[in-house]
C-alpha cells in the first residue's frame, strides 16, 4: 500500500505544489487551484479549479494523499494566453487517464533531494499544461452535465473509459466492462456514445492501434508481433485496422515515417 505524504512544494512564487493535507505551504499572489482528486475504478477521479479561498474545504474533503493540488499564479496562465475561472466557484470535470497518470507520479515520487524536487516541478508542469490542453479541445468533460446521463451514471462511464484507456490491450468484452463499473450492457453503451461520441469497440482500436503505431517508429519489433501485442490476434486483421485509421500497411507506414 502506498504511503500517505504530507507535502508543499515551493516550484517558484508563481507555482506550489501540495500533496496530501500540509499544514503550511506558499500561496501564489493571485493564485487559483487546480486540484486532482486520484479515486479508484469505482470512485471517479475528478479535476476540479477553484479560487484559493475555497481550497481549505476542498482539501478537507479527501482521505489524506488522495489529491494533488497546483497552486498557480494567474501571470503564468496570462503569459501562455489561458484563463481559468477563478470566481470562487468550484469547475469539476472528469479526469482523463493521461492527467490521472501525470497526477500519481508526481504523487508517488520516491526520489529524494534535488532529483526528486526537479521531478515533481517537471510533472507539475507537464500536469498544468496538460489540463489546459485538454480543456481548450474539449476532451475535458464537466461534471455536471447538461445532458441526458445524471452524475452517477457518467462517473461509472469515465470509470468505463479508464478501463478502456488502462487495459486496452486486454481481451474485455462489454459485459466485462460493464460489470466492472457497476452499469450494464446496455446502459454502458448509451451513455460511452452520448460522453464521448464512439462506441467502447472505436474507443479501444483507437487506443491499440496509437500505441502499434507508436511502437513502429520506437522499436524494431517485426510487425507481427507489434500487432499481437497490441490485441490482434493475426497480422492479417492488425494490417486491416491500421489501414483503414492510418491509410497505410504498418510496414509502408513505419517505412515511410522513418525515411522522412
Amino acid at each position: 500500500m502506498r504511503e500517505s505524504r504530507e507535502l508543499a512544494i515551493t516550484v517558484s512564487p508563481e507555482l506550489t505544489i501540495l500533496i496530501g493535507r500540509p499544514e503550511t505551504y506558499h500561496t501564489p499572489e493571485r493564485a487559483i487551484a487546480l486540484a486532482y482528486t486520484l479515486g479508484t475504478i469505482h470512485d471517479s477521479s475528478i479535476a476540479s479549479i477553484v479560487g484559493t479561498d475555497r481550497l481549505a474545504a476542498l482539501i478537507e474533503q479527501d482521505a489524506p494523499g488522495t489529491r494533488v493540488v497546483l497552486l498557480v499564479d494567474t501571470a503564468v496562465l496570462d503569459r501562455m494566453g489561458n484563463a481559468l475561472p477563478g470566481d470562487g466557484d468550484w469547475h469539476s470535470f472528469h479526469m482523463p487517464c493521461e492527467l490521472r497518470t501525470i497526477a500519481l507520479a508526481l504523487r508517488d515520487c520516491n526520489m529524494q533531494g534535488e532529483a526528486g524536487h526537479l521531478y515533481r516541478a517537471a510533472k507539475a508542469v507537464e500536469l498544468l499544461c496538460d489540463t489546459l490542453r485538454l480543456r481548450d479541445t474539449g476532451l475535458l468533460k464537466p461534471l455536471a452535465s447538461n445532458g441526458a446521463l445524471s452524475r452517477a451514471h457518467s462517473l461509472r462511464i469515465m470509470a468505463a473509459r479508464r478501463v478502456v484507456d488502462e487495459r486496452w490491450n486486454e481481451k474485455l468484452s462489454l459485459e466485462q466492462i460493464a460489470a466492472l463499473c457497476g452499469l450494464n450492457r446496455e446502459s454502458l453503451t448509451r451513455g460511452f456514445r452520448e460522453m464521448f461520441d464512439c462506441s467502447v469497440a472505436e474507443a479501444i482500436a483507437e487506443r491499440r492501434l496509437s500505441e502499434a503505431s507508436r511502437m513502429l517508429l520506437t522499436t524494431d519489433l517485426p510487425v507481427s508481433s507489434i500487432g499481437y501485442e497490441n490485441g490482434y490476434g493475426n497480422n492479417a486483421s492488425f494490417a486491416r485496422a491500421f489501414g483503414r485509421r492510418f491509410g497505410l500497411s504498418p510496414s509502408h507506414y513505419r517505412a515511410q515515417r522513418l525515411a522522412a
